[in-house]
């Protein structure tokens, strides 16, 4: 299923823009408190599970993701997190924006109980010990599942394997606080021809879990 932030090879886009080494970090004040607040809630609620949040992110609607720019992008996840956990209730910050504006508003009471997840790594990091042997080695020609959490251009595609990496924490289950769940990770090499018809001279190399590879 296609999240929102799969945007690779998508159309309407436009360019990619270079980036300006003079740009500051926050465009505006605000978005160095929306920056502080997302932190906050990431450690308070998730025992900073960076996983939980980027899935948090593919989750909001498209007008969320692509309307609000990037620190607004954070603040929609955020209290979508907020309210997952029952700190927030459903409906509670638009309320209280329409009555600062003005509006004769009645707030929803809040939440009984939070309802924070029970989690804590089992370790600093992503980087995890795997006693299992990797299923791939170097050179081995792997096919990338399509159903798996990567990008929408490579699903099904053939690939080399260029490298074994280290065992990391699988964002899949991580993200929902359903297990760690290590995994060898490989860097699987692509044609550009294999992946979207055409470029015989340029290759992409994507970090893949294990689960998300089959032999081709």
């Amino acid at each position: 299923m296609a999240r929102v932030s799969d945007l690779g090879g998508a159309p309407g886009h436009g360019p990619v823009p270079a980036p300006d080494p003079a740009e500051p970090v926050f465009g505006e004040r605000w978005e160095g408190r929306a920056f502080a607040l997302t932190a906050f809630t990431i450690g308070r609620l998730s025992g900073r599970n960076l996983e939980a949040f980027r899935d948090t992110l593919d989750r909001l609607t498209p007008a969320e993701y692509h309307d609000s720019g990037y620190f607004g992008r954070w603040l929609h996840a955020a209290q979508a997190m907020l309210v997952a956990s029952a700190v927030l209730a459903p409906g509670a910050v638009d309320a209280r924006a329409r009555r600062l504006a003005g509006e004769t508003v009645e707030e929803p009471p809040d939440p009984a109980e939070p309802a924070k997840p029970d989690y804590s790594p089992t370790a600093p990091g992503s980087l995890r010990e795997v006693e299992a042997a990797p299923e791939y080695a170097v050179g081995d020609r792997v096919r990338a599942r399509k159903g798996a959490r990567l990008p929408g251009y490579a699903r099904g595609r053939v690939g080399t394997v260029a490298r074994v990496q280290p065992a990391h924490v699988l964002p899949d289950t991580h993200a929902v606080f359903a297990g760690e769940n290590p995994q060898h990770v490989y860097t699987v090499r692509f044609s550009a021809r294999e992946l979207w018809g055409d470029g015989d001279d340029v290759v992409v190399t994507l970090e893949l879990f294990e689960t998300y590879l089959e032999r081709a």
